[in-house]
């Protein structure tokens, strides 16, 4: 465990946080695309309460070098590219274009049964949550449904 608590004032903490984050995406520790360890985690790593880790997070997110998604944690966004763009690429969004262009491509044709929300889960290293989400996104769009006990099927109206 590193701690910075009592090598600092407590309220320069999430300065140290933040530049050894920071160090830690430069060199490739945290790649583009990769979700940084939750705020519990970096919390028990450094030794201080969330509120410091989160504080040193919030800076680096000013500073565009993670991007927040809602329900998914903080990610290291590629460069240049912009919160929504971020979003766009991790999650229940990713898997539903992934289902999407796949739908679109003809690689499944209508009335045929998709993979199971666990295969789904397993193949995107998400869980079955995220692929809900990303299953009730496309049928809200129309593109799917839901039969219940029999599982999700591509639309054919």
């Amino acid at each position: 465990m590193r701690t910075l608590a009592g090598t600092h004032a407590a309220w320069r903490a999430y300065v140290d946080i933040a530049a050894v984050l920071r160090q830690r995406i430069a060199d490739g520790t945290y790649r583009s695309g990769a979700l940084m360890p939750s705020e519990a985690k970096l919390s028990e790593e450094f030794g201080v309460v969330r509120n410091t880790v989160r504080r040193a997070l919030a800076g680096l997110e000013l500073e565009n070098l993670v991007v927040t998604i809602p329900g998914h944690g903080r990610i290291v966004p590629k460069p240049g590219a912009t919160a929504e763009e971020a979003a766009a690429n991790t999650g229940y969004r990713l898997i539903a274009s992934k289902l999407r262009a796949s739908i679109d491509a003809r690689d499944v044709v209508p009335g045929q049964r998709l993979p199971s929300e666990a295969s789904l889960a397993a193949v995107h290293g998400a869980s079955r949550a995220t692929v809900r989400l990303a299953l009730s996104e496309l049928e809200r769009d129309g593109l799917v449904e839901a039969i219940q006990g029999k599982g999700w099927f591509v639309r054919s109206d």
